[in-house]
């Protein structure tokens, strides 16, 4: 018995590690394909669509690629002031408003959650026009404003912060703290916001890589060249109607990654600690 356990529990690890191989080959796969179309020239992309070899024509795409008015640095900087200034927004007045879904106790609270949770159903894209109409008539176009102030309310991350807060939150510390003398911000920043690290890490993954990768009102809002952000400098890498360079478009699509890169590496392990804790208290 004691031998046909231990064989069971071999064969499942090995099952089990080779699902786990397989499924980090696929994840990683069409990013090395993409690092790897960057160093390939646009005739070796047409001709053979499919290569894991780098080549040797890297520095002939950052020619062509800079050769376009594509200007990285100022894309990075762009992408980086509005990403990181809607995360920071995003993930503290997401947290301060779901505590007060949860910490507070006031009548219509039930009913504030439900029209939050209405509004997640709503698609940007029906009320762009409307939108650009109000920042227009603001003159908040061609100003990063206009990306960054309305991720001030996010739903979606309204809801997660609140689900977080409801399973990982003593109010008896909250209430000690009233009892000592705290102030409710007091309270907020020093006891309730450490508490939700592995939520808020998460949901600034998320909302960093939403707000990078955003294209739709960015396009429509940023119309001056210099306030371009990195995802409309590689719409712009199209050509013209007689070529394209492919390996110039993949070299931009590779920059536009890295930086998602370097955000998950920097925050991946407070979602593992996350994961922990939550098993731990299970």
């Amino acid at each position: 018995m004691k031998k046909n356990k231990k064989r069971e529990s071999i064969l499942f690890k090995i099952i089990a590690y080779t699902v786990c191989g397989i499924l980090v080959v696929l994840s990683i796969l069409p990013f090395w394909i993409m690092i790897v179309n960057a160093t390939r020239s646009t005739f070796q992309i047409q001709q053979d669509a499919l290569s894991f070899i780098p080549s040797k024509f890297l520095w002939s795409n950052v020619q062509i690629l800079l050769g376009k008015t594509f200007d990285p640095l100022r894309g990075l900087i762009n992408s980086t002031i509005i990403s990181t200034s809607s995360t920071i927004f995003t993930i503290y007045f997401s947290a301060l408003t779901a505590y007060a879904l949860v910490a507070y106790n006031w009548k219509l609270r039930g009913s504030f959650f439900t029209f939050i949770m209405a509004v997640m159903m709503i698609p940007a894209q029906v009320s762009s026009i409307g939108f650009y109409q109000f920042m227009y008539k603001i003159g908040l176009t061609n100003n990063f404003l206009a990306l960054i102030l309305p991720t001030i309310a996010t739903p979606a991350a309204v809801f997660f912060m609140r689900q977080f807060m409801l399973a990982s939150l003593p109010l008896e510390l909250v209430e000690a703290a009233r009892i000592d003398g705290a102030g409710e911000f007091y309270t907020f920043n020093k006891i309730v916001l450490p508490i939700m690290k592995p939520a808020m890490a998460t949901q600034a993954i998320f909302t960093f890589v939403s707000s990078w990768n955003n294209l739709f009102l960015p396009l429509i809002l940023l119309t001056k060249s210099e306030k371009y952000t990195m995802p409309i400098m590689v719409s712009l890498l199209r050509g013209d109607i007689y070529k394209t360079e492919y390996g110039a478009v993949y070299l931009g699509l590779a920059l536009t990654v890295l930086p998602i890169f370097i955000v998950y590496f920097l925050l991946s392990k407070y979602i593992v600690e996350g994961v922990a804790l939550g098993s731990v208290k299970g």
